[in-house]
């Protein structure tokens, strides 16, 4: 039971981590700090995709669905929902490739969006 909960756990943090990777530049537009945590984590998401890396959350996830005996992804809502999200069928290398750019082009647009509101105003 300790490890199918972790596991799902494990898997609701990466969704987390995912859903940051895209969108946390706008965290920025409040605390410019923000920026600093954000464009580590986008550059990882990039990299991961752009390399066709496998994710160290997704091995730990996988090894604690073993420890819990569980098999394939299947069950409640979480890992249904998720796991379309995070794992979703026809995974290629070029689909890969267009989430690689989707994470750039996103985050450009967020950042060129939080720099021109922190911008100065001249008269």
């Amino acid at each position: 039971m300790f490890y199918a909960l972790a596991a799902t756990a494990v898997l609701a943090i990466h969704f987390a981590f995912i859903a940051f990777v895209l969108f946390g530049g706008l965290f920025a537009l409040r605390r410019r700090w923000m920026a600093a945590v954000h464009l580590p984590a986008a550059a990882w998401g990039f990299l991961v995709e752009a390399l066709g890396a496998a994710c160290p959350l997704t091995s730990w996830e996988n090894a604690l669905r073993e420890r819990a005996g569980m098999a394939r992804y299947a069950g409640d809502f979480v890992e249904r929902w998720l796991l379309s999200v995070i794992y979703p069928d026809g995974l290629t290398r070029n689909v890969q490739f267009v989430l690689a750019g989707t994470v750039i082009l996103l985050n450009l647009l967020i950042y060129a969006w939080v720099f021109l509101r922190r911008r100065p105003e001249h008269p």
